[in-house]
């Protein structure tokens, strides 16, 4: 057992998931990705705490309460990627391992949603694979922390 703690994190717009666009962001919604995510973890010993809000300030706040409680953190920080600096500034303020997690491709959209300011301040992101970006973010993030292995080296 791992023993880690993991902040999953989702921005604005993503407690509609199931309602909004499902053609787009699939019929799964945030309760069903959250509890997706929790179960893996459990198999690694992980926790998972999850928080939502369409509150930019209140996602950095939230970020910046992990720092000495959270050893990462899984984010979807929804149309926020395109558009706030504020959330870079706050992932580099807590050095903490940050993987961006988004359920459609980003690069396959429109141009101004084809950059993200938080990528560069993030260990990777896992985009274009529906709810299933969350688990594949989640194992990234397991092996930047130890928690799991792949492969062989």
């Amino acid at each position: 057992m791992s023993g880690k703690n993991i902040l999953l994190l989702h921005g604005p717009n993503l407690n509609m998931l199931g309602k909004r666009e499902p053609g787009l962001y699939g019929t799964k919604t945030l309760k069903d990705i959250n509890m997706a995510v929790i179960d893996h973890a459990k198999e690694y010993g992980v926790k998972i705490y999850s928080r939502q809000s369409n509150h930019e300030g209140v996602l950095i706040d939230y970020i910046q309460k992990s720092k000495g409680y959270m050893h990462g953190i899984l984010f979807n920080p929804g149309a926020y990627t395109h558009t706030s600096i504020a959330l870079r500034d706050a992932i580099l303020s807590v050095s903490l391992p940050v993987v961006e997690v988004h359920l459609s491709n980003i690069y396959a959209r429109e141009e101004f949603r084809q950059h993200s300011l938080l990528a560069p301040v993030c260990v990777g992101q896992i985009s274009g694979f529906g709810w299933h970006s969350y688990l594949l973010g989640l194992e990234a993030l397991f092996l930047h922390l130890g928690v799991k292995t792949f492969g062989k080296n």
